[in-house]
């Protein structure tokens, strides 16, 4: 009998519901908290100078494909950078969780008008997405961390690793060129994903995470042995 295998290494999937998890509380949950209290406003004369595209709403809603492929890279490399990836990735969004409670965000957004395909998917995005939990950026956030995810991967084409910098800064960019997010909005998530991902390693967070993760797998491991 041929043994099944897992797209993402059942040794991830723990860290990848953490993270997840964590991603929903921060952005879903937090507005339970934050609805009734004053937001900021952070954008300035730069942001005034970026043109409204709204095409590149095609970019935005695009990188959800790109952040599901290259996250399943990321927890398929080398179980050490898997860790740190994923370590990264949790620590990041916790901070994310605090800035949207602490520090409550909002932006002005354009008045859109006109019957264009590209217009009408904006006015769909601005009615599914509140202009609220800006700063930072988790959409600049995560698709920085699909970079991350393949950058020291050598088994990896350069090619892909230089499309995925790309299509990350290009996300980057489209959040400014669709009025979701203000340029320190982006700017934060991009450091706040190099920060949590160099920080993790140096203080051992991700080594303590993988030794922690994997002994609750082996406790599940058990479990469900004997309820087989």
């Amino acid at each position: 009998m041929k043994k099944k295998v897992s797209i993402v290494p059942r040794s991830m999937w723990l860290p990848l519901f953490f993270t997840l998890s964590c991603n929903a509380l921060a952005y879903y949950g937090t507005r339970l908290v934050t609805n009734q209290r004053y937001h900021f406003n952070l954008s300035n004369s730069l942001d005034d100078k970026i043109p409204f595209l709204p095409w590149t709403v095609i970019i935005y809603f695009g990188c959800y494909i790109f952040w599901v492929v290259n996250y399943i890279l990321g927890c398929r490399q080398e179980q050490k950078k898997a860790f740190q990836f994923m370590g990264a990735d949790l620590i990041a969004k916790l901070v994310c969780l605090i800035c949207f409670i602490v520090f409550p965000t909002t932006n002005v957004r354009p008045v859109i008008e006109g019957n264009s395909l590209w217009n009408q998917v904006m006015l769909y995005l601005y009615q599914i997405d509140a202009a609220d939990n800006l700063f930072p950026s988790i959409h600049c956030l995560t698709s920085w961390f699909c970079f991350i995810a393949v950058r020291e991967n050598k088994k990896i084409s350069i090619w892909y690793k230089v499309f995925s910098l790309i299509f990350a800064v290009a996300v980057c960019i489209s959040t400014l060129t669709t009025r979701q997010h203000v340029l320190i909005d982006a700017i934060a998530g991009v450091a706040l994903a190099e920060g949590s991902y160099f920080l993790v390693a140096k203080s051992g967070f991700s080594a303590w995470y993988q030794l922690h993760i994997l002994k609750w797998n082996n406790k599940l491991g058990k479990w469900r042995t004997e309820r087989e």
